[in-house]
This record gives structure tokens, sequence and C-alpha cells, in this order.
């Protein structure tokens, strides 16, 4: 199946992204390493490539992001350094070779709509709860950013230059696992349609996203008898292991709470789209002047920026 093309509204929007592990294997499997890790190339990624991160979970096999972005070039910027430097880290760190995720991110639109901006940041922060992996969202021994809003501390974490290390040994320098690393904070963001709230406002509304979610897992759990993994049992995991069963349930094209919400991203894409495939016939045939559409990647040729 062919891929969509990347796209951004005008004028930016908030995008839900996934990523998934190599046949689902747990090479996310928390550990006070990898958290450090992860948080210092998120946050290396958002310096050089600045988005707005409204939330982050990352559970043993996937991990998701809520990103408010500008365009889709920038998106691309930071996703390719982002995944690109995980990837290494995670394969030095785990003894993986070969690639790390499964396939490209998943990339989700997400309306203007408080509505289905505060699900889709309510179906983040339950992660690691819903699953039944733990009993409270504090409770999740990886990285996840719904503690660092309610406590109002920054999300740091280790960015580690290995180019730095590669040139001590080339020396034959000792050197201890943070002479070579920089702390790195991740700046988190309110959600869009909430900017406009104070902080202890956003904070007390995502306090109670958070007392929902928890009371909704215990209910959950006294319906099926289903006991909690824990978290002891979740960082025990092996990092190679390969689950027998995956979510194989596709993702949907943008995430909206209103079919008519659903409808102007839809009439939005297919524009875009029909103008790409026009400029992409003239290029074909030879006509490099072909104007391709606002925020697209033509091929070969540079990103059209606004």
């Amino acid at each position: 199946m062919a891929r969509s093309l990347r796209f951004i509204p005008d004028g930016g929007s908030l995008v839900h992204i996934t990523c998934r592990t190599m046949q689902g294997r747990y090479l996310f499997c928390p550990s006070p390493e990898l958290n450090e890790i992860v948080v210092g190339v998120l946050g290396r990624a958002q310096d050089l490539h600045p988005v707005r991160i409204c939330q982050v979970a990352v559970l043993s096999n996937h991990l998701h992001l809520l990103l408010d972005v500008d365009d889709a070039c920038l998106l691309a910027d930071f996703m390719e350094h982002f995944n690109g430097n995980l990837a290494k880290e995670v394969n030095r760190l785990t003894g993986w070779e070969g690639p790390v995720f499964a396939r490209r991110y998943t990339s989700i639109i997400v309306s203007n709509e408080e509505k289905e901006q505060v699900a889709i940041f309510r179906y983040i922060a339950a992660q690691g709860v819903k699953e039944g992996l733990v009993e409270k969202v504090r409770d999740w021994p990886g990285v996840h950013s719904l503690p660092a809003i309610l406590d109002g501390e920054p999300l740091k974490g280790y960015w580690f230059s290995r180019t730095q290390e590669y040139a001590a040994r080339r020396r034959r320098e000792s050197f201890g696992r943070y002479d070579y690393a920089t702390e790195v904070t991740v700046h988190l963001a309110p959600l869009p349609c909430w900017k406009g709230l104070s902080p202890e406002q956003y904070r007390r509304r995502v306090a109670a996203l958070e007392t929902s979610i928890e009371e909704e897992a215990a209910r959950e759990r006294e319906t099926t008898g289903e006991p909690v993994l824990g978290a002891e049992a979740v960082v025990s995991r092996d990092p190679h292991h390969r689950p027998e069963k995956m979510d194989r349930s596709p993702a949907p094209r943008f995430h909206t709470a209103t079919e008519a919400a659903w409808r102007l991203l839809y009439d939005a894409y297919s524009e875009f789209l029909a103008a790409f495939r026009k400029a992409a016939a003239k290029l074909k045939a030879g006509d490099r002047a072909a104007p391709f559409p606002r925020g697209s990647f033509p091929p070969g040729l540079p990103f059209v920026s606004a």
C-alpha cells in the first residue's frame, strides 16, 4: 500500500505520532539508562528543530508523541533526528542489531476541536495504565510526561556526544559515563485548545484527566478480574522478546470529534493531493518549474515552504 503524502494544513496543526519497534520487541523496556537517553535525544531534537511537545509516553515496544508543528518539513526534520539517534542508542544499550523501528512513524492530524485534542491527550496519558501494566500513571517506570506536567518540574535527560567519546577512545583516554554528556530539558507546551489557561488551571485539568484514567482502569479490573502486571515485572522483561500478539488495527487518517471537522480536513488533503499529482506529472514531463503546493516535498527538489 502506497504511503500518504506528508501533509500539515496551512498554519500548522497538532499531530499524534506513533512509532513501533521491529516485530513489537521490547526494545524500549524502561530503565534509568534508557529513560535519560530518550529524554536527552528528544530534548536535543527539540533544540535543533523547535516543535512544541504537548505529551510523550514511551512504552516497551512503542511510543507516542503529541506535537504542535508549523509545517511538514519541521516535523520531518524533528522525527528524522529523534528516531535516527534513538535507534542508535537503543542498539548500543540493548545489543540489538538491525532496524529498531518497524516502519516510518505514523503521523495523524488532530483537529482544532477541544473535545478531540483532549481525547488524544487523555489517550496518551493513559498509556501503561489502560493496558493493565501499572495501577497509576506515576507508577510507570519509563518516560512519561504527565508527572512533569502535574508537578511543574522540567523533564530532563542527557545528550551523549558519541563523537567526543570516540575521539577520546582514539586518544586512549579513560572517561566516565557523563564526561561527554550534556543535560537537556524537554520543554512541554500546553494543548493548543488550552493555551489560554494559567499554569495552575492547566494542571488542574490535567489532574482531573489523571484521576478519570485511574478510576476507569480500576473499574475495568474489577469487571475482568485481571491483576496489574506491575512496574517490577515491566522492567524485568527481555528487550529482545517478541510478543505473540500485537494490535494491528489501522490508524485513522485524522483525529476528529465530528464528521464536519473530518470532512474539512479530508477536503484540504484531497485538494493538496490533486495539486501535487498535477505538478508531479508536469515535472515528469520535464517541467522543473512545475508549481507544487505549499507544504509539499517535490521528488528530488527542495521542500515548498509557505
